[in-house]
Formats: C-alpha cells, sequence, structure tokens
C-alpha cells in the first residue's frame, strides 16, 4: 500500500516537472539539434536559439577580470549582417550594464544560454532608450574563419602606378568604411540628407575605441574624423606608451573568453590601440570583435593583453578607456563577422625613428614601430610625424621644415627623403613626403617587398617665405657650345617684395646648332612634360628607381631640351635615333611600352638652394651657333 502510494506521488511530481520544462522555452534547447564545440565546450547553433531565452554575457568594466551580466534574446533579424549573415537580437541588464548600457569596446562580449556560447555583442542602435543590442552567431565568427584561417598577409591584388603618379602621389588612401555616431548623425548621413532622417533607426557596429598616447590634441582634431569614417573612437590614452616588447607566453588565463583585447596599430613613444572583447579562445586560436574592425582582410596588427581603466558613460556614446598590456600574439584576419588571431605569433612591424631639432635647439628621439599594411601605414606615418613637428612648435603661423633620411628595403637601395617644406602648411606636407612614396610601395604589392626601417631627421625653425618664380632673363640670345651664359631669376613673395639669383648655365660641349629652350622650374613643373611620365614599373627595382628619380617640389631645376626625332623605351630615353629605327617603331607591328619623343633633354642639374622656398616654371630660347 505505502509503495502504491509512492508509486503515485513519484509520477505526479514527473508529470509536473514535464509540464515545467515543456512551458519554459527560456532555457530549452531545441530537440534533436546537436550543439558545435569550440575551445573543449559547447557552443550553440542559431538554429536552436529561441526568443525569450535568457543568458549570461561577460566583459571587463574595470581592470582586466570579465563581469557577468545579463541578455535576454528578443529575435533573430535573417540576412541582417549580410547574405546569409543573421543576427540575434537581445536586450542586456544588470550588474555594470544597467550604467554603461552598450559602449564602445565590448564588441565581441560572448553571451551564453545554459552555459553553451551563442555569440557575440556587436551591434547597437545609436540614441537606443533601451540597452539593445545586436549578437553575431559563434557559428557564422567560426565557419569564416575556418575557411581563411590558413592565410597570412600577402598581396591582395597588384596595383600598378605610372611615373606621373608616383610623382604625384599623396598619403592618402581610401579607408575601409565603418559606422559610428558623430555629432549627433551618422557618417555618411549630412545634416539634410534623405539619410538623417533615419540616423539611429538601424544597427550599427559598436564603435572601436581606439587610445592615442603621446600625440597632442591638434592631431586627434585633424586625423579624428578620418578615424571615425571607419568605425573608430578617438580616445585620449589613460596610460603611458606600450613599450616594443618580446612577445609574453600565453597561459590558461591569457585572452579567455571575456577579457579585453587589444590591436596594436603601433607601439614605442607613440602607442596606437584599438579594443575590443574576446568571443572565444580555441587553443591558440581567438576569435574577438564580432563585426570587422577595419576591413582589412589578410593582415597583421599585435594582438596584445589589456587593462580597462574604466567604462564613461555618454549620453551620445558610452566607451571605455584601456591600457593595452603585453603581446601576445597577432591578428591575422579582419573579416566581415569579427577578427581572428593566433597566439605565439608575431607580427611583422616597421621600425621608425624620428631625430627632431627644434627651432629652439631642443633636441628628441623617437623610437617606435607601425603596423605593415597598405591602408593603415601611410596614415600612421602621417599621423605621427605631423604630431612630431606641431608637439614641439607653434600650431599657427609659417614653418619652415627640413626632413632627410632614408626609407631602408630589403635588396634594395635605399630610397632617401630630402625636403624643405615653408608656409603655414609645412608640417603636413612633411609628413606627405614619407607617407607618399611608402603608400606606392605598399600599394603596387611586389612580393619581394619588405621595407625594414624609416630613419629621418627633422629640422625646423619659426620662420618659412615662399615665393614665385616671375620672370627670366639672359645676357644674350645666340652662343656657342661649350660657353657659359649668365641667366637672373627673378621670385615674387607674397609681399611683392622681388629678389633676384643669378645662374649661370654652361651649354654642354657637342650641342648641335640650332635653337635650344632654357627651363628653370621646381621638380614638379620641370618634370610635368617629362616622356617618361608614362612609364610603368614592371618590378620593384623598377619602382625604387622611379621612385628616386622624382624630382622634388621644393627645388629648382635647370632643364636645357632641343626639338629632335627619338623615343622612350621603358625609363631610358633614346634621342636621334636612326630613321631606320623610327620607322620599325612606328610599323604599327608593335603597341606599347615604347613613348615617341620630339624633346630631348641636352641637360638637367638641380640649382643651389636659396634663402626661399620657389615655385612655378618659366622658358627661354636660344640658338646654338658655331
Amino acid at each position: 500500500m505505502i509503495n502504491a502510494r509512492f508509486l503515485a506521488v513519484f509520477v505526479l511530481i514527473l508529470s509536473l516537472c514535464c509540464i515545467t520544462l515543456a512551458q519554459s522555452p527560456a532555457s530549452s534547447v531545441s530537440s534533436g539539434t546537436t550543439a558545435g564545440k569550440l575551445g573543449g565546450k559547447d557552443y550553440l547553433p542559431l538554429s536552436s536559439v529561441k526568443e525569450g531565452m535568457r543568458g549570461k554575457a561577460w566583459t571587463v568594466f574595470r581592470g582586466s577580470e570579465p563581469e557577468e551580466f545579463e541578455v535576454e534574446i528578443l529575435g533573430i533579424v535573417p540576412g541582417s549582417i549580410g547574405p546569409k549573415q543573421d543576427m540575434i537580437v537581445g536586450r542586456i541588464s544588470g550588474g555594470q550594464a544597467d550604467r554603461t548600457a552598450v559602449f564602445a569596446g565590448m564588441s565581441g562580449s560572448p553571451v551564453y544560454v545554459d552555459g553553451k556560447l551563442i555569440g557575440a555583442i556587436s551591434y547597437s542602435f545609436p540614441f537606443a532608450k533601451e540597452p539593445i543590442c545586436g549578437i553575431t552567431p559563434i557559428e557564422q565568427m567560426v565557419s569564416i574563419f575556418d575557411e581563411k584561417q590558413k592565410e597570412t598577409a600577402s598581396p591582395k591584388g597588384r596595383q600598378t602606378f605610372s611615373f606621373a603618379e608616383i610623382a604625384s602621389a599623396g598619403w592618402d588612401t581610401p579607408m575601409p568604411s565603418g559606422s559610428t555616431v558623430v555629432n549627433g548623425g551618422l557618417i555618411g548621413a549630412m545634416p539634410g540628407s534623405m539619410l538623417s532622417s533615419v540616423a539611429g533607426q538601424s544597427f550599427r557596429r559598436i564603435g572601436t575605441p581606439m587610445t592615442f598616447s603621446g600625440f597632442r590634441q591638434e592631431t586627434l582634431d585633424l586625423f579624428g574624423p578620418k578615424l571615425m569614417a571607419a568605425g573608430l573612437v578617438p580616445v585620449a590614452a589613460a596610460g603611458g606608451s606600450a613599450a616594443v616588447t618580446p612577445m609574453k607566453k600565453a597561459n590558461d588565463n591569457t585572452l579567455k573568453p571575456g577579457a579585453s583585447v587589444t590591436m596594436q596599430l603601433s607601439r614605442g613613444d607613440y602607442t596606437l590601440a584599438a579594443h575590443g572583447t574576446v568571443t572565444a579562445r580555441d587553443g591558440e586560436k581567438i576569435y574577438a570583435f564580432g563585426h570587422p574592425f577595419l576591413s582589412l582582410g589578410a593582415s597583421e596588427l599585435p594582438m596584445s593583453e589589456s587593462s580597462v581603466v574604466i567604462v564613461i558613460p555618454n549620453m551620445n556614446n558610452s566607451f571605455k578607456m584601456a591600457v593595452p598590456g603585453d603581446m601576445v600574439g597577432t591578428m591575422t584576419q579582419d573579416r566581415a563577422t569579427g577578427v581572428f588571431g593566433k597566439l605565439g605569433q608575431s607580427p611583422k612591424m616597421i621600425p621608425v625613428k624620428l631625430n627632431l631639432t627644434t627651432s629652439r635647439g631642443q633636441k628628441e628621439v623617437l623610437n617606435f614601430e607601425i603596423a605593415k599594411d597598405d591602408f593603415l601605414t601611410p596614415l600612421l606615418l602621417n599621423i605621427t610625424i605631423y604630431n612630431t613637428i606641431v608637439a614641439h612648435e607653434r600650431g599657427i603661423g609659417d614653418l619652415d621644415i627640413i626632413i632627410n633620411g632614408d626609407i631602408k628595403l630589403a635588396g634594395q637601395p635605399v630610397i632617401p627623403i630630402n625636403r624643405r617644406y615653408a608656409g603655414a602648411a609645412s608640417s603636413q606636407m612633411a609628413a606627405t613626403s614619407v607617407s607618399g612614396p611608402v603608400n606606392v610601395l605598399l600599394r603596387s604589392r611586389f612580393d619581394d617587398l619588405e621595407i625594414t626601417g624609416i630613419d629621418l631627421n627633422i629640422t625646423s625653425a619659426e620662420s618659412g617665405q615662399t615665393a614665385v618664380l616671375d620672370r627670366l632673363s639672359i645676357d644674350r640670345t645666340e652662343v656657342k657650345a661649350g660657353e657659359t651664359i649668365m641667366m637672373k631669376a627673378y621670385a615674387r613673395m607674397p609681399s611683392g617684395q622681388v629678389f633676384v639669383q643669378d645662374i649661370p648655365v654652361t651649354i654642354p660641349e657637342g650641342t648641335p646648332e640650332g635653337k635650344i629652350n632654357l627651363t628653370v622650374g621646381d621638380g614638379s613643373a620641370i618634370q610635368r612634360d617629362d616622356a617618361i611620365q608614362q612609364f610603368v614599373p614592371g618590378d620593384l627595382s623598377e619602382l625604387v628607381s622611379i621612385i628616386n628619380k622624382v624630382k622634388t617640389p621644393d627645388r629648382l631645376y635647370l632643364k636645357i631640351t632641343r626639338t629632335t626625332q627619338g623615343a622612350v623605351i621603358g625609363a631610358s630615353e633614346m634621342p636621334n635615333l636612326p630613321p631606320s629605327v623610327l620607322a620599325t617603331i612606328n610599323s604599327g607591328r608593335t603597341t606599347g611600352g615604347i613613348t615617341k619623343t620630339t624633346q630631348t633633354v641636352v641637360s638637367e642639374s638641380l640649382l643651389p638652394p636659396s634663402e626661399f622656398l620657389i615655385t612655378g616654371s618659366m622658358s627661354l630660347t636660344l640658338d646654338v651657333v658655331k
């Protein structure tokens, strides 16, 4: 009798448990679905994620230890991230999240339901009144990197440049477009545009806070908009610079899920570091962010631990301030659903040394290294060189800046830098003189390219006079080969004052009789009509040679030319070709690689430097007689 009653109670309890489980979808996993494995732990496939589930998420709010907060699953939006890339929508609450809501630097925070990883917090609504977040499913993060993780940073499609493009090259390369909130609106949604009406009505990638150490506010003001357009949120550094130290050996506690992770673009006396959160670790593999960093594809950036000083709540965009720690690996992939890295793998960086002598005689030596990347390296060089100047000189008024040094390449001649700039924009132009050729080198993507170092000397003075070439005069119009005539060059300053420079001109021995042209001009003007303008280098050696042939716009040149029949083949000028050769060139049986020319350079020389920086170009005609 007792046994029967016991059995009846047991059956009743079992029935009630079954009913309770059936009515509690918030913590259930759909039947028949097998969870995946990552780092020896289960993760929940997207097909098992249901509305109403409640889970836990982890991120670092202060220090280095992740803290727990709550996540409620609100639903799934198919194709929200991209084709066949869905997004889980959630609401966060509890713990420190009640104070901060979704903040820049939270990207990658892992979300667990019943102890199983479902994805990374990575998207948010600008100006949302509730802490709604978008979660990138973990299986989408894993699948894209399983296909790509064997890749290393390699040429992404070679780009060719003509001499004319190289001569005019600047540092400015198109940065990948990101998304963030700026001045109350969205990047790309200008006030009054049709897009501005939907600002805050669509999911945006959570901003990536980038800390700057060693930089002045003027530098951040100048370059901040470009960084923010790429989805980066400039934040003043809370600590000192990240020293260039050997890689730290990883242990079981290194970059665990929820830990703060840093991608270093520069380290040393200048530190630029972007901060996010680790989603998962699988042995030496690290998954983070849940959205692209800069959409670099295959890349090499130092990956380091970091410590969070504080998360600052902000009505516009809350963000965390973090300090980079020890380097522990390399970020090797930057894709649509997150970033992927390897512990214990060393990145290739470019060492930079800047020696500055200020207008007051003060000397500074800065040593740092920057990431090697087609898009990032020219920008980083521009930022650091510009900051080096403005941090020690006045920000308003004319400056005279001399910059010289070398860009060093493995197995190639050095690319010398020897430039002078004057005027209000001299700081920016001095930085461009280095980042420009580096931009061309990296974007050419030759397989054997390796920049081994950049050493620069920068001297500045609180003056800087400019002038424009106004006219030329000579003492006679007929001359014999081998003779020297005197030319006067007149230059006019912005004040209207004119000064004169005497230029002795020697006509080379053997110059044929007839008319010759004498042209005096700055480097940009003097090479504008050169026949070599359309030459395109075919390998790295030719590219380096062409870069080293580019004339500088801060010096005057004298060029003597005459009319002739010839051609430029490759990078070599061949004047006075025999009629039979010219007929072969013009036969129509071949095309390309050859440029006909009617102006042959008799001689070309660099004029002595002037007290002023002179620009412009003028020409005179002489007769060579017996």
